[in-house]
């Protein structure tokens, strides 16, 4: 019941306050992206479980976070920064907020990892994965094969040489890492935070396109025409460019 009330909550438009989100172990939950600014008074993502941040949420503030073993949160990709401001967080062996780019497709490319600003005010650690890597490129097309030779006659008439395959397409560039911004306190243990801002890699090159087979006479009992030449097959793409690293900025309050 309580899960319920918190998310018809958050379906309000504006800033959300004293709320609670609860992720059970091994599940997924996403918030709903009709607000860009969301207050919780608690946030507690039990060991496995996956809370998603959509793309519109731009400023998450949590008094208490607890992510449990192995939990994760969940950025989408977007162009906008998203501020995170925990005043207390108490997290788990292999914890992840991870704001990883998208990978590129035939019809979009890469999309970078999200930059971020994380102030953690008072935190109990004992292992958190920051990743805001770039999403890979995609991979280059395919390369046609070519089409066979016509076939030649028993006696009479040439057989037509095969067809050379096409190029394969040449890989897409990956994304940027991200930005991020980490305002820890003094004594923080920074050997237990293990932060991931590199580009996200090119896309796999392009196969070539085989030849097409020559032609040959089909069916001849005492005497044929010669074959033809296959075709040539194409070239395989190029691999597509690694993206830019991010950057990471540790201040210390």
């Amino acid at each position: 019941m309580r899960n319920l009330l918190a998310l018809v909550t958050l379906f309000s438009p504006l800033a959300v306050a004293q709320a609670v989100i609860e992720v059970e172990s091994h599940t997924f939950m996403r918030l709903p992206s009709t607000t860009s600014v969301l207050l919780l008074d608690r946030l507690d993502i039990a060991d496995h479980g996956t809370l998603l941040i959509p793309a519109g949420l731009t400023e998450l503030r949590v008094a208490q976070l607890h992510m449990g073993r192995d939990a994760r949160l969940a950025i989408a990709p977007a162009e906008q920064a998203l501020r995170l401001d925990i005043a207390s967080a108490e997290i788990a062996s292999g914890a992840q907020i991870s704001a990883r780019g998208a990978k590129g497709s035939a019809e979009k490319p890469a999309l970078p990892g999200r930059d971020l600003s994380v102030r953690l005010q008072v935190v109990t650690l004992e292992q958190l994965t920051l990743d805001a890597r770039g999403g890979q490129g995609a991979p280059g097309y395919v390369g046609l094969a070519g089409a066979d030779g016509k076939a030649g006659g028993c006696t009479w008439g040439d057989a037509s040489r095969g067809h050379d395959g096409l190029d394969g397409g040449d890989g897409q560039p990956g994304a940027a890492g991200g930005q991020v911004r980490l305002e820890v306190p003094e004594r923080f243990a920074a050997e237990k935070l293990h932060v991931r801002v590199e580009g996200g890699a090119g896309g796999q090159p392009g196969v070539a396109g085989a030849g097409g087979k020559g032609g040959m006479s089909k069916g001849c009992w005492l005497y044929s025409t010669d074959a033809a030449r296959d075709g040539k097959p194409g070239r395989a793409g190029q691999p597509g460019a690694e993206g830019s690293a991010g950057t990471l900025n540790l201040v210390r309050f």
